[in-house]
C-alpha cells in the first residue's frame, strides 16, 4: 500500500539527534513513495538550474546543483544503509525496482547537454570569478565528474553508455542478490554439544540463540554472517566443521546453482571495458584511478609490489609459527586456509598471553562510544 504524504517520514525533516532516520517509524511502503518524489523534486531543480536566464556562476549552477536533490539522497542513503544491514524479500524487491530508475536519472543528469553548458560555462570562467580554494575545488570535481560520466560524448556514444550504465546496473544488483542469497541459505547446525569445543561462552549462547530462532531448539546454529563466521573459525577445535563453514562462505555465487555468479563477472568485466573504451580508456582499471591518488595501474601495482616484499618473509614467519604448534600437538596436516584464525590466535596466546575474549570488557558499546 502506497503512504500518504502526511505519513511518510521522509516527507519531513528528521527530528531526532543530528538528523538521523527515525528508523522506528521508517516502514518499507515508505520506501517507493518516497524514491519517486525525490527523484521528481530533483528533476524539478535540474530544470530550474538549467532554466535560469542569468549567466551562469558559481552560486547559481554548482553550489545550486550541489544542494539539490536533498530528499532524494536521503531516502538513498537510509535505504541503501538498511537493504545492506537488515534487508528482506520486501527489500530486495524495492531495489530491484527503483535501481533501474535511479540509474536512468543520473544518467539523466550527467548526459544533459544543457547542464553541462552551465557547468563547462563556469569551470571556463573560474578565474574570472573571486572563488575560494574549497570553491575551486568543489568546482573541479564538478566538472570532471560530469566528464567522467560522458559529458562529452557524441550522441551516440551517449546512448551507448546509457545501455551499459543500465546493464551494469541490473548486474551488479543481480550479484549482490545472489550472494546474500547464498549468504542466507547456508547454517551449520551442530546438535552435539562435543562439536562446540573451544568456543567461549557467548559465542555458544549466541550460536543457540540464533538456533532457538530458526526452530532448533537445544541446538546451535553459526552463519556466514562475520559475528558468527569469524569466532568459529577463530575458537572452533573441530578442524572439519571449520573447513566446511569457510568454504561455504568462500564458494558463494560459485556452486552452479540458481545464484551462480560466474556468468554475471563475466559480463561486468566486458561491460566496463567496453565502458572504459568509451570514455578513451585502455582499461577500466585506468579509468577508475584516473581521478584516485594513485593515477594508474602501474603505480598500484609498484604500490603492491613493494608491499608484497616485505609482507610475504612476515606472512610466511607467522605460517611457520602457526605450523609449528600444529606439529608440536600432533596433528599430521599442513596448515589449510580454514586453519589461519584458529592457529593465529594460539599463536598469540602462547607468544604474547594475549586473548582477545579478555579485552570484549573493555571495547563494550557504551565505552566505545
Amino acid at each position: 500500500m502506497m503512504a500518504s504524504c502526511g505519513s511518510n517520514p521522509f516527507f519531513s525533516k528528521f527530528d531526532t539527534p543530528f538528523g538521523v532516520p527515525p528508523f522506528d517509524k521508517i516502514k518499507n511502503e515508505h520506501y517507493l513513495p518516497a524514491f519517486e518524489k525525490g527523484i521528481a523534486e530533483h528533476d524539478a531543480e535540474i530544470a530550474a538550474i538549467i532554466a535560469n536566464p542569468e549567466t551562469p556562476n558559481f552560486q547559481n549552477t554548482v553550489q545550486a546543483y550541489d544542494r539539490s536533490g536533498e530528499l532524494l539522497n536521503r531516502v538513498v542513503l537510509t535505504f541503501s544503509g538498511v537493504n545492506e544491514a537488515e534487508t528482506n524479500d520486501e527489500m530486495q524487491a524495492i531495489a530491484q525496482t527503483i535501481y533501474p530508475k535511479l540509474t536512468e536519472h543520473m544518467d539523466n543528469i550527467s548526459l544533459n547537454d544543457e547542464l553541462f553548458k552551465r557547468v563547462k560555462t563556469v569551470y571556463d570562467n573560474r578565474n574570472k570569478e573571486n572563488l575560494t580554494d574549497e570553491q575551486m575545488r568543489v568546482l573541479d570535481k564538478l566538472y570532471k565528474s560530469f566528464t567522467r560520466s560522458g559529458a562529452l560524448l557524441s550522441a551516440a556514444d551517449k546512448d551507448a553508455l546509457r545501455e551499459i550504465n543500465k546493464e551494469l546496473s541490473a548486474l551488479s544488483l543481480q550479484f549482490g542478490t545472489n550472494v546474500l542469497a547464498e549468504t542466507n541459505a547456508f547454517e551449520l547446525v551442530i546438535d552435539d554439544e562435543k562439536d562446540l569445543a573451544g568456543l567461549p561462552a557467548d559465542i555458544v549462547a549466541s550460536a543457540a540463540a540464533e538456533a532457538a530462532s530458526r526452530g532448533y531448539d537445544g541446538k546451535w546454529v553459526f552463519t556466514l554472517s562475520a559475528s558468527s563466521r569469524i569466532p568459529f573459525l577463530q575458537y572452533a577445535d573441530n578442524r572439519d566443521l571449520r573447513e566446511k563453514l569457510y568454504k561455504a562462505y568462500v564458494m558463494r555465487g560459485d556452486n552452479d546453482n540458481a545464484n551462480d555468479n560466474k556468468e554475471i563477472v563475466s559480463k561486468m568485466v566486458n561491460l566496463r571495458l567496453q565502458k572504459a573504451k568509451l570514455m578513451g580508456y585502455k582499461s577500466y582499471a585506468d579509468f577508475v584511478l584516473e581521478d584516485r591518488m594513485a593515477k594508474t595501474d602501474a603505480a598500484v601495482n609498484n604500490l603492491l609490489g613493494s608491499i608484497w616484499k616485505c609482507a610475504l618473509p612476515r606472512a610466511k614467519e607467522e605460517l611457520k609459527d602457526m605450523q609449528a604448534v600444529i606439529d608440536s600437538e600432533g596433528g599430521k596436516f599442513k596448515l589449510a586456509a580454514w586453519d589461519w584464525w584458529y592457529y593465529a590466535e594460539k599463536v598469540r596466546k602462547a607468544k604474547y598471553d594475549l586473548n582477545e575474549e579478555e579485552l570484549k570488557p573493555y571495547f563494550s558499546l557504551d565505552n566505545v562510544l
